[in-house]
């Protein structure tokens, strides 16, 4: 064969390797359509019986020379990139994600400004249990100039037979103390109807793992002008963790910090599993800000100051933590929460030698 017959057959390949870019890139366009109609319609994009039927088909008027079992590798390669782009459409369409703005978005709540580049801390107890108790709490946090103060007034337990908070009175409790110590408070929202009252009382709504595809509570905290403060379900992937701030931002909230609090898994060394990697994925797709709660995550004191060292290391917006006068008597998580000498000794390793500024 003479060089000249090898650049006629190299200019062939050529050719048709145009043809074969046309024709995927022609075939992407019609795939990312059936992704929007099936998105409209609330059809799943994977379809396993259509893509068995389709490479049926393809083997069936495959004339070689390759084996029915390399065309089928090979056509499933093009199927899983046409499926990738319907899902990439998806993300650039969610309001919450990094391509729709690049930018962080920086949630300001009473001068702290969570996503700004600086960690921010959230400390409180568990359960608001009376005045006394909350009002020492605040004080130790005011005392190291901090400036968000967390704590349940309604607490959605496992068992019925639990302490649920105390209710609006919690919220009132927590306002009051606020007030005369100058902090922000932070408090979880579980029933929709709740909302419009509940702000009265508290500067950032949160809502809690149990209720992330809580859809209409969603909706209620996207409706009102005031932050929100969300936790990853207990066993909820990003994705839906996403698609679950964009239930808040869809209604106009903007205003949506992001919380891991671990998730549930089958180790039971730790109350649930701290997905770290969690952080730089959400920091990545997303433009909102991220928090680690490093108590819920472990459920034990001898974790946090590592877990939130990590979290901080690995790039979060800030952390949360429980606090109470007396653990021993708490009410509720009593082994989770930290006394005000071990928050003390908490705070002062995590922003020590650090470029930490509260």
């Amino acid at each position: 064969m003479s060089n000249q017959d090898l650049d006629q057959l190299r200019k062939q390949v050529d050719e048709l390797n145009l043809q074969l870019l046309k024709t995927i890139n022609e075939r992407s366009k019609v795939v990312q359509e059936i992704g929007r109609v099936k998105e409209k319609q609330g059809m799943n994009k994977y379809d396993p019986l259509r893509e068995r039927g389709m490479l049926d088909l393809i083997k069936e008027h495959n004339d070689g020379p390759f084996e029915n079992s390399t065309i089928e590798h090979i056509f499933k390669e093009v199927f899983k990139a046409g499926l990738e782009l319907q899902k990439d459409d998806h993300r650039k369409a969610l309001l919450v994600s990094r391509k729709k703005k690049p930018e962080d978005t920086v949630v300001s709540i009473k001068g702290e400004k969570i996503g700004d580049g600086n960690p921010h801390f959230i400390f409180g107890p568990c359960a608001v249990e009376s005045y006394e108790q909350v009002a020492q709490v605040a004080q130790e946090v005011k005392a190291r100039g901090l400036k968000l103060l967390r704590g349940g007034a309604f607490k959605p337990r496992t068992s019925p037979y639990d302490f649920q908070g105390l209710g609006m009175e919690g919220l009132k409790i927590l306002k009051k103390v606020a007030d005369e110590y100058d902090l922000a408070v932070v408090s979880e929202i579980v029933n929709p109807a709740d909302i419009e009252k509940a702000i009265e009382y508290i500067d950032v709504i949160q809502i809690g793992a149990r209720n992330m595809q809580n859809f209409e509570l969603l909706k209620a905290a996207g409706s009102v002008n005031k932050p929100v403060l969300l936790k990853r379900g207990l066993s909820a992937t990003l994705d839906e963790f996403m698609n679950a701030a964009e239930y808040i931002i869809s209604q106009g909230n903007g205003d949506i910090i992001l919380c891991e609090r671990g998730i549930r898994t089958y180790e039971r060394a730790t109350r649930n599993t701290l997905d770290i990697s969690a952080v730089p994925i959400l920091k990545k797709e997303t433009h909102l800000p991220v928090l680690v709660d490093v108590t819920h995550s472990t459920g034990r004191r001898d974790l946090l100051l590592p877990a939130a060292k990590a979290a901080l290391a690995i790039g979060a917006d800030g952390v949360m933590a429980e606090v109470h006068p007396d653990p021993a008597v708490a009410l509720s998580d009593s082994a989770q929460q930290m006394d005000f000498n071990q928050f003390d000794q908490f705070f002062k390793e995590l922003t020590k030698n650090s470029t930490i500024r509260v």
